[in-house]
């Protein structure tokens, strides 16, 4: 399905820019991951659907492949942690797949899906190392070009949030087939910026992952052994934020684009809203990757005092 463009006059004055706001929480499952599940799983033969499907997800990923496989007519499994966000995991099980919650201080959730497929003969559909994947969040990227050059605009920049890489590799081709000269930038929280660090190193290389983020939807430590060679050639550098940033981002969102954000997918709005990346006097364009956040938390997530006043 696709997604508008936003403007916000208050986020365009407050960077000295024009940014246009991609919001991929309006998608069908609440984040752009239905895409790259739509786009794998239509690759799945009749003997493939009728095994059906597994995969490993916090939550996103999940939701999408869980609401692809309903539409479809097959049989989804979906590992999630234990500290998932209960939304997260009753929408999975609402959406009529099956949720099998693992430890990730003690179990493998690749092995676990290995097993699965091993004895049930499903299909691994995995969150981003998938060129299917990669592909269906391509068109993400060439959805923002087509849109911006129908406005009339060239886009300058663009940011993508990113955990293992499979979002901001696959749109960052998108982008890149219409506006080859936008200067394209990764999104990760602190502590978990694998790709910004590799970008830099022009190798691999993982986060320290120390202590958790806010931002459950980007908690991979490194990126993918596809993702990272198309974000090596197609990405200009690499972002992090912090969590009182995010939540920033969040209450902007809530106030002035009127949008519930989970953390995760605000974190290339707080890159912008925390000065991370100068974009004065160009036109960016922003992803809002997700909206499936759990209420309790959002409420202290806008409720909270800002500390910079924005």
């Amino acid at each position: 399905m696709h997604t508008p463009i936003l403007e916000s006059q208050k986020l365009n004055r407050l960077v000295g820019a024009r940014v246009l706001i991609k919001p991929e929480n309006l998608q069908r499952s609440g984040s752009f991951k239905l895409r790259g599940a739509l786009n794998r799983a239509l690759q799945l033969n009749a003997a493939q659907r009728d095994c059906g499907i597994v995969t490993w997800s916090s939550g996103n990923h999940g939701l999408a492949i869980s609401f692809v496989a309903k539409e479809l007519g097959t049989r989804a499994t979906v590992l999630m942690p234990y500290d998932a966000p209960k939304t997260k995991v009753e929408g999975v099980r609402q959406t009529g797949a099956t949720v099998r919650l693992y430890d990730k201080t003690k179990e493998n959730r690749e092995e676990i899906g290995a097993q699965i497929a091993t004895e049930s003969g499903a299909v691994i559909v995995p969150p981003y190392d998938d060129p299917y994947v990669i592909t269906g969040q391509a068109t993400l990227g060439a959805e923002i070009a087509h849109q911006a050059a129908d406005m009339g605009v060239s886009l300058d920049v663009v940011l993508f949030s990113c955990s293992g890489g499979g979002l901001v590799s696959g749109a960052a081709c998108g982008v890149h087939t219409l506006m080859p000269r936008a200067a394209i930038y990764s999104v990760e929280a602190v502590g978990f910026d694998g790709m910004a660090l590799s970008l830099a190193a022009g190798e691999p290389r993982k986060a320290p992952a120390h202590g958790t983020s806010i931002c459950d939807a980007l908690l991979v430590p490194a990126p993918g052994k596809l993702t990272f060679p198309i974000c090596r050639n197609h990405l200009a550098g690499g972002l992090s934020v912090v969590d009182d940033e995010v939540k920033e981002a969040i209450r902007f969102a809530y106030r002035e684009l009127k949008l519930v954000v989970e953390p995760g997918g605000a974190v290339a709005l707080a890159a912008l809203l925390a000065g991370k990346i100068d974009i004065a006097g160009k036109t960016a364009a922003i992803l809002i990757s997700g909206g499936n956040v759990d209420a309790e938390k959002y409420a202290t997530y806008i409720t909270t005092v800002p500390a910079s006043g924005i």
